[in-house]
């Protein structure tokens, strides 16, 4: 999301797509200031937790939330993301709390 503004050095992982692999999106992570890693040759278990959120992502919101153009997606994306995922949702994961909660609990112990 715009509004985040991760700390220079900030890990962005992906799967070995072809895409991440290319010299103008490796170029855009470190004008952006972050560091690239992809999973290792057939090993799906380091993307375990985006394929989670995508599944979630398409259960709760794409599937059953009408969009008909790009542009409903660009506002009604980044808005479930911000107000339902990351504020709402509690996860076992993560101690039964929201990524917020869990991402501002985190930033205190390192302060």
């Amino acid at each position: 999301m715009q509004s985040r503004r991760p700390a220079p050095g900030c890990i962005f992982h992906t799967d070995r797509g072809a895409q991440y692999a290319s010299e103008a999106y490796r170029r855009a992570l470190q004008e952006a200031g972050l560091r690239g890693s992809m999973s290792l040759p057939g090993n799906p278990y380091h993307n375990a937790q985006a394929e989670s959120f995508m599944k979630t992502l398409k259960v709760e919101d794409i599937y059953i939330g009408g969009y008909k153009t790009f542009a409903d997606v660009a506002v009604g994306l980044p808005k479930f993301i911000e107000e339902v995922y990351n504020a709402k949702c509690l996860y076992s994961a993560l101690g039964y709390r929201s990524p917020n909660e869990f991402e501002d609990q985190l930033v205190q112990q390192a302060a």
